[in-house]
């Protein structure tokens, strides 16, 4: 198997900042394409089962479609990945205020997260197993977090089919991580016309947190999926049961909810896609303790992205590994904290096949 690693400018920001772009590839046409801002997934290029190549993430040709706030598009979302109920928490006996930016919660890291940061590029490994290390500074106070966090990713094409992303964190004292990648996937290819309401889904939890009316979970114990249109521990299509009359599904507009994934110690599988259209399947793996299932329900044709395609209402999905949201708050849910001289680890890989 020949690999190439090649660099190159994706574009600039306003005061002449480069934003870099690196293109992981292998001979079978498995591509990764990983930018600098945000440290995001610009393009994953993945054969069909006629292997036919597309790319199966949604986003933009250019950097100014990246740069519009509150787009995450394939981006690293940090410090802290999903809702955080009243923009704040308590840390050892300390009242900590973040900053507001889905009123009156804090989302995804807040006002400029670590999606609205341009990372730098700190290594990269030709060979069998191409990656690109990137790196980025969070100071004390930003968003209102506490401690300087020094964070790296590394995304890493690790076998023919397969893309690992390992983040790691460290801080300068006592405070809470949850980081994720925010990619849109379609894997009938971005540029299809497809929805992804025929997709076959399955998510290995037996339970899920229910959501009030700002998404945040509500008091109590998680949810158990069965009888409900969140049981997913069989295949079923997306489409299935998105309108049924649920509270959950119209508080979400669709599925926008954390499945609780059962307790492991290393990757474990989490959740299995497949288009029968295009027979591509992808399978997730993860060692977080919850699975953002996102359904593309905000997605209102008004943003136009790669291969000239308006992105409308479940024209790709999100299934995003992180740790539960609001955790800061819920003593009963799995702990975010990061004690100084701990290293946050979290790995997520992805492995695409056809059928």
């Amino acid at each position: 198997m020949t690999t190439a690693i090649t660099r190159d400018v994706f574009g600039h920001l306003p005061d002449g900042t480069a934003v870099e772009r690196v293109r992981l590839r292998t001979a079978e046409g498995f591509e990764a394409h990983v930018i600098t801002y945000g440290a995001a997934l610009q393009t994953l290029l993945v054969p069909d089962r006629g292997g036919e190549v597309a790319d199966v993430v949604l986003g933009f040709d250019d950097l100014a479609g990246y740069t519009v706030p509150r787009r995450y598009y394939g981006m690293t979302i940090g410090r802290y990945a999903n809702r955080i109920a009243g923009a704040g928490f308590e840390l050892d006996g300390v009242r900590v205020t973040l900053a507001t930016n889905e009123a009156p919660n804090a989302l995804h890291g807040g006002v400029e997260g670590f999606s609205r940061k341009v990372w730098t590029i700190v290594g990269t490994e030709d060979g069998p197993a191409p990656a690109v290390t990137l790196a980025m500074h969070s100071p004390d106070g930003d968003e209102g977090y506490p401690g300087a966090l020094d964070v790296r990713v590394t995304y890493r094409i690790s076998a023919p089919g397969e893309l690992t992303l390992d983040y790691s964190a460290s801080s300068s004292r006592l405070t809470v991580v949850s980081l994720t990648n925010h990619s849109f996937f379609n894997l009938d290819g971005a540029a299809s016309g497809r929805d992804i309401l025929s997709h076959r889904l399955s998510i290995a939890a037996d339970a899920f947190l229910a959501i009030d009316e700002s998404r945040i979970p509500l008091p109590g114990s998680p949810r158990d999926v069965t009888d409900t249109p969140f049981d997913f521990r069989d295949a079923n299509d997306i489409g299935a049961r998105i309108h049924d009359a649920d509270e959950q599904l119209q508080l979400g507009r669709g599925y926008d909810h954390n499945f609780c994934l059962p307790p492991a110690e290393g990757l474990r599988f989490a959740a299995r896609v497949e288009a029968p259209d295009s027979g591509r399947v992808m399978e997730l793996h993860t060692n977080q303790p919850g699975l953002q299932f996102y359904s593309g329900n905000y997605l209102d044709g008004s943003v136009t992205g790669k291969y000239g395609r308006l992105h409308r209402q479940f024209d790709a999905l999100c299934l995003e590994p992180q740790n539960w949201p609001d955790a800061p708050n819920r003593p009963d849910f799995p702990s975010a904290q990061l004690e100084p001289g701990k290293t946050y680890r979290n790995r997520t890989l992805y492995r695409f096949s056809t059928t």
